[in-house]
Formats: structure tokens, sequence, C-alpha cells
């Protein structure tokens, strides 16, 4: 049962941070991500047009972790499409700013650059 509420938490945790690139892409205020362009080309950056659309995209996956970490705790529906699709949404999220998020954002060894 502990581990129940454990993952649970943790899937919480991810979800609300992806607010973080939500912040990003809407706000002025410094949230951890730098001003580099995406991976797909050196024009679009995260407070542009396509950075705010991925903006909605980040607050897609919180919104959809969020509820699937809810739904698991109260044993809700929607068990396990909604983890799915909120990590799906995340990658979708990350994987093209991969030079702007904040570096505890990234999995795995830390880069070289």
């Amino acid at each position: 049962m502990f581990l129940h509420y454990l993952i649970s938490v943790v899937i919480i945790m991810h979800g609300l941070a992806h607010l973080s690139g939500t912040m990003a892409a809407f706000t002025a205020r410094d949230v951890g991500f730098s001003d580099k362009p995406w991976l797909f080309s050196k024009g679009a950056t995260l407070r542009g047009p396509s950075g705010k659309l991925f903006g909605l995209v980040w607050l897609a996956a919180a919104i959809t972790l969020v509820d699937s970490g809810l739904s698991l705790l109260f044993h809700w529906g929607g068990w396990p499409a909604l983890p799915i699709a909120g990590s799906i949404l995340s990658l979708i999220a990350i994987v093209p700013w991969w030079n702007t998020v904040v570096p505890g954002a990234k999995a795995g060894p830390p880069s070289m650059d």
C-alpha cells in the first residue's frame, strides 16, 4: 500500500514540474530555462510562437500527469491510460526544447557541453 501512495505522489510531482515549462513560455519569470533555440532550428525560442504552442503541451502534460496520479491515489478510472498519455505529452514537450530545459529536468548523466 505504501508503494501505491509513493508512485501517486511521484507522478503528481512530475506533473507539477511541467508547469515550469508553461511558465517559461508565457511569462518573463526566470524559472531556470535558457534562451537557447530549440533543436530543430536556430530561430525558434521558448518565448516565441512555437514555444508558446509547446507551453500548452507542457500544460497538457501537467494536467494529465496530475490527473493520473490522483486517479491512482483515489482509484478513479483512467488508469493506466492517463499516465501513458501524460508520458507521451511529457516527451513531446521536452525533447524539442532539450537545450533550454533546466539541468535538473534531464534524466541521466550530465552533458559535457
